[in-house]
């Protein structure tokens, strides 16, 4: 007859000296590589018990070991054979009982009480019935070995066993975390769940601190309620426990040595967290409500504003800052990983410890956005990681109207994708705060040791409708006819304590009649507030506030020697560095350029024009799908060893006390990537931030982005934003997709000077503009078209003396000298169209003909506009030329600036518009159409 699996383990033991940990490497072995281990145990192991395939890896080395403990106990008082037949049974009973914790780990979450109203539909799950491991009540009595689990001593009875883990898997704390492939953390997460049952012990005073939390946040909702009737603010009606989690939040990522916490939010709640977590007075709140104008712009409303303070905690006092956001959910969240990452590297903080993101998030949101997937996949990458996000999820089980399951998502949880990061989900039941308290504690403590998201569901409920004037029980009527019924968290909490002793009913109710009169007095409600803040823990923006938008700006030159020891400094490689033959020739071109004896090219430029700003001490970031060596291989500031593949960024590497250059190819993504450099350029003044798109148009992808933040955040929070958009862009006959960066959608933004949208067509003018991006204190967002057979055109360069000399034109005029009184047509256009007319001019010897570069169309320059056609007195007709069909591009947008123009140079003069027609599509698929219209278009615009 076949051995069992515990004769062969014991034998073996003996074998070895009762060497325990032999048995134990061995099955540890056998889960990471079956094949690594003889035949024999393999099949002996194989044959263990199994609640399912995907759950072996969980059933580890712990079970072998508590056999073996406990076969080794009866070694001197019997024989092999006898103790094989003594306990053999018990021997299975322990491996059903180990499958069966198990279980209760992977699946407690499944039956745990997480819903406060108590409607959450659950399907039964039969791994945590006992008959489904073989077991009856018949072995409740039984004394059991706890294996891995540590719940304190080694064994106990089995129905001892179940109660602890009920209590701590299927409680007000469904645990979700054994998808995690780390052993390490799942064995961290245990250790910290299961001593305490998931239900620790609150001290008298930390409890008389959370019934003071929720006093505040359901005393802000009543005294609004009351006050401001029908008023739209979002409560937090039903969710009062997110106040208790986010103080916790902030007092012990404080205590662990965090300087800054950045919070993300919707509108939900915000109000509240404003007044009770950061401080915001109530006075100030009260005057928003009755409608009083703070700001000259057009301002937004008061659930979408943003704030700032700074509180005290155990380990010292901690900036918080709640980040701005517009009503498109979830698109804040990659903002707040921008400026947290941003205010790290101001720190030098390469590992994340003294800056927490936390996002707080809707449960229909967190499910529905793709913008959430974008940005969990960011989170371990090294351009974006950010150290770990703490996830709030208050799950008020709706979605405006939307609350069944099979209409609002696929998955069993609101939290399920963020499984894709692997990161754990800690369900709780906002009517217990005390375990709100303890997840959160444990939220802040797996990402301070592991630097990785964790996301905390607190499954709560929305006491109102979408808004206060809303009706919901029209749409959820069962839903809403308990929500009547059920008691606050507050009073559900209030009368524990008063159960338990901790307070009595006398004190319970002066705590809310002394928050109410901190209300009416318009005094301050967070008692850790510092009201005279340490300023060294934050950004200090004064230098960039104030300045108005003008053409005249600080000299962007660079002095010439400079410039050359530069050029030289960025064509350096290290000895035994094998550059790729193609990648070299570029270098050895580049050198040429440093010394003049070559004109420069569009690359050697913007190279130089890095180099320079990071000598001249501002750092500089660039991030996109291909930066490091450019879509079409201009830039090539990223160079890879051929022989090893290591990676060398000369710009890193001009001097020992240069500023940091931050250069790193994205993930393929453009909302997500768009919204965290926003985020970053909003927080890093000194900075040039950069984002290239892979083609302009794939900007589309992070509308969004540019639609709410970069076109409208100054006007809307007066949040001041530098970052620079770099957008290929060019008619050059690779179709509809590849073709246009949507010139129009940007000018059609345009207003207030709120950003600057550029064409620029030589390698000095590109030169310039990123200098003069950050050389000027002045900080608006610059939008680039940026070319693509330009990086390469024999016509399109510069020299040294350019670059030493210049500066960035709004517009060039003529470059030939033809005689002012003979031109009677002028072509005005921008970008890459400039060479094909002035080439097919050249053709025709046409000297009556000139042509005029706009370079940058918003803000428009009139001025530099009339200066440069000033000479032409006697024009007859004067057309706008432009590549994009006619409903798209500059024309729409632009021709009231240039028809302003005109009028006061000669008033007789009409502009006309020279496009390829108006189309739905930005290009034409076919090669043969493109060079049709192009050269028509061309002809048209010289000839008429």
């Amino acid at each position: 007859m076949q051995e069992s699996i515990m004769d062969l383990m014991w034998k073996n033991a003996h074998l070895y000296g009762g060497n325990l940990s032999y048995v134990e490497e061995l099955y540890e072995t056998y889960l990471m590589d079956p094949n690594a281990i003889p035949q024999e145990w393999r099949e002996e192991f194989d044959r263990l018990p199994k609640v399912g395939e995907n759950l072996t890896q969980d059933v580890p080395h712990s079970a072998i070991r508590d056999h073996f403990l406990y076969l080794s106990k009866n070694q001197k008082r019997a024989a092999p054979a006898e103790v094989s037949s003594v306990s053999s049974e018990h021997e299975k009973k322990q491996v059903r009982v180990l499958r069966m914790i198990n279980a209760y780990r992977v699946r407690g979450h499944q039956v745990a009480n997480i819903d406060p109203l108590g409607l959450m539909q659950r399907e039964d799950v039969p791994d945590l019935d006992l008959r489904f491991h073989e077991l009856s009540e018949a072995d409740h009595d039984t004394v059991f070995q706890l294996g891995s689990l540590f719940f304190g001593p080694e064994e106990a009875p089995l129905k001892d066993i179940i109660a602890d883990l009920k209590k701590t898997y299927c409680s007000t704390v469904g645990a979700e975390y054994m998808h995690i492939v780390d052993t390490q953390e799942k064995r961290w997460i245990q250790s910290r769940l299961e001593p305490v049952r998931a239900h620790p012990e609150a001290e008298v005073e930390k409890k008389k601190m959370i019934l003071e939390r929720l006093t505040a946040a359901e005393g802000l909702e009543k005294y609004l309620g009351s006050r401001y009737a029908g008023a739209k603010r979002f409560g937090l009606e039903g969710g009062e426990s997110m106040i208790v989690s986010l103080n916790t939040l902030i007092q012990r990522a404080g205590k662990q040595g965090a300087k800054e916490v950045v919070i993300g939010m919707a509108h939900r709640g915000r109000l509240n967290t404003l007044v009770n977590i950061f401080g915001k007075n109530p006075a100030d709140l009260f005057e928003e409500f009755e409608g009083k104008r703070v700001v000259d712009t057009s301002g937004d409303v008061k659930y979408h504003q943003g704030f700032s303070s700074n509180v005290e905690t155990a380990g010292g006092e901690v900036h918080i800052a709640m980040a701005f956001n517009p009503s498109h959910l979830e698109i804040a969240a990659p903002v707040v990983e921008g400026s947290v990452r941003a205010r790290q590297d101001r720190r030098e903080d390469s590992v994340g410890d003294t800056v927490v993101p936390v996002n707080i998030h809707g449960d229909q949101a967190f499910c529905g956005q793709g913008v959430v997937m974008e940005t969990f996949q960011m989170s371990q990458t090294r351009a974006y990681k950010t150290g770990g996000t703490i996830h709030i999820v208050v799950n008020n089980q709706v979605g405006f109207t939307t609350s069944k399951q099979e209409d609002s998502r696929s998955t069993e949880y609101s939290t399920d994708v963020a499984k894709m990061i692997q990161a754990p989900i800690f369900h709780v039941n906002g009517d217990d705060p005390e375990a709100v308290r303890f997840v959160t504690q444990l939220a802040v403590d797996y990402r301070n040791e592991f630097k990785k998201d964790v996301v905390i569901d607190l499954f709560c409920y929305r006491r109102r409708g979408h808004n206060e004037a809303d009706e919901p029980s029209g749409t959820q009527p069962l839903m809403y006819a308990q929500i009547k019924k059920q008691k606050t968290t507050r009073d559900l909490y209030a009368q524990q304590l008063i159960s338990e002793g901790v307070v009595t009913a006398e004190e319970s109710k002066e705590m809310e009649k002394e928050y109410r009169k901190l209300l009416e007095n318009g005094e301050h409600v967070v008692k850790s507030l510092v009201h005279e803040p340490n300023s060294e823990l934050f950004v200090d923006w004064k230098p960039y506030l104030g300045h108005e938008w003008s053409f005249d700006c600080p000299e962007t030159k660079v002095d010439l020697k400079l410039l050359q020891e530069l050029g030289n400094k960025i064509c350096e490689v290290p000895e035994g560095f094998a550059v790729q033959r193609q990648v070299q020739k570029i270098i050895d071109d580049r050198k040429r350029m440093a010394h003049g004896a070559m004109e420069l090219n569009w690359g050697m430029a913007e190279s130089l024009a890095y180099a320079s700003i990071l000598a001249e001490g501002h750092p500089i970031r660039i991030t996109g799908q291909d930066v490091g060596r450019g879509t079409f291989s201009h830039r090539h500031a990223a160079l890879h060893d051929q022989k090893t593949a290591e990676t060398y960024l000369p710009l890193q590497n001009l001097s020992d006390e240069q500023p940091r250059l931050t250069l790193h190819d994205s993930f393929l993504s453009e909302e997500a990537v768009l919204a965290f450099e926003y985020g970053y350029a909003t927080t890093m003044p000194n900075a040039l931030v950069i984002w290239e798109a892979q083609f302009g148009d794939f900007a589309n992808g992070a509308q969004v982005v540019i639609d709410q933040f970069i076109t409208s955040g100054e006007h809307k929070w007066q949040r001041l934003c530098g970052l620079t958009m770099l957008l290929p862009h060019g008619f050059e006959g690779q179709g509809p997709e590849h073709s246009s960066a949507r010139l129009e959608r940007y000018l059609q933004l345009c207003a207030e000077h709120n950003i600057q949208v550029v064409t620029p067509t030589t390698p000095a003018q590109i030169f310039h503009l990123l200098r003069r991006q950050v050389v000027r204190p002045l900080r608006k967002p610059l939008v680039v078209m940026s070319p693509k057979s330009l990086l390469r055109h024999k016509q399109a360069i510069s020299t040294l003396e350019d670059l030493a000399e210049g500066s960035f034109q709004p517009v060039i005029g003529e470059v030939d000298h033809l005689e002012p009184k003979k031109v009677k047509r002028l072509v005005l256009c921008g970008g890459k169209v400039y060479y094909d007319l002035y080439n097919r001019r050249a053709e025709l010897e046409k000297e009556d003909v000139a042509i005029v570069r706009i370079e940058q169309l918003y803000p428009f320059p009139e001025e530099q506009l009339a200066e440069a056609i000033a000479e032409y007195t006697n024009l007859e007709s004067v057309v706008w030329c432009q590549e994009e069909p006619l409903n798209q591009g500059a024309w729409y947008s632009m021709q009231h600036h240039m028809r302003h123009v005109l009028q006061k140079h000669d008033s007789k003069l009409h502009l006309e518009g020279v496009a390829r027609p108006a189309s739905a599509a930005p290009a034409v698929g076919y090669i043969s159409v493109h060079a049709e219209q192009q050269e028509t278009l061309v002809n048209e615009a010289l000839n008429g």
